[in-house]
């Protein structure tokens, strides 16, 4: 099966974004994948900012996702756009290292007025970084995602299902990858 990198672009330590990306994880990891999750806000800000390529956690984010057959690309939606943290990141990879990539971009906000943000802001520069399949993406409504006290992840049922759909079609997706394919 394939190698997912599952990236939070959310700079929150109790996002609800970070938080719905594990519970995904969860499915594809009982789908037979292997799934490396990717906290953007834990890596070093001064790196980050500064454009520190060489610098060992900026260096380790870049082989993550050069070893992944897919990436999964979750953002809480600022301003119509995806958060700055996640840009900070994404403007470090080099510039094709999404080529041969299946990614599906999710994101979560306030309102249903952030919807179009993946089609408009993230799905351009996901494309231009050479991702070689882009599936549907995904909005998430943050009152659809309820946090339990013990850090379990409820989404609402009418969310959930849609939800589970994408997941499973980038799954799917992962699992017709050609990269894939010609190793199996």
């Amino acid at each position: 099966m394939a190698t997912v990198l599952s990236v939070s672009g959310s700079p929150s330590a109790t996002s609800r974004t970070a938080r719905l990306l594990r519970h995904l994880d969860a499915r594809l990891t009982a789908q037979g994948h292997t799934v490396v999750p990717l906290d953007v806000r834990t890596l070093p800000a001064g790196p980050l900012l500064g454009a520190d390529f060489a610098h060992p956690d900026i260096v380790r984010a870049t082989e993550l996702f050069a070893s992944a057959d897919g990436v999964v690309i979750g953002t809480p939606v600022y301003k119509a756009a995806y958060s700055g943290l996640l840009k900070s990141l994404l403007d470090l990879l080099p510039q094709y290292a999404l080529t041969g990539k299946t990614v599906l971009p999710l994101a979560t906000g306030g309102s249903t007025a952030h919807v179009l943000a993946i089609d408009y802001a993230l799905r351009p520069v996901l494309s231009s970084m050479g991702a070689a399949h882009i599936v549907q993406g995904w909005f998430v409504l943050d009152r659809h995602i309820t946090v339990a006290p013990d850090d379990t992840v409820t989404v609402d049922p009418a969310a959930a299902l849609a939800l589970e759909q994408v997941v499973d079609q980038f799954s799917t997706a992962l699992d017709r990858s050609p990269s894939l394919a010609a190793a199996g």
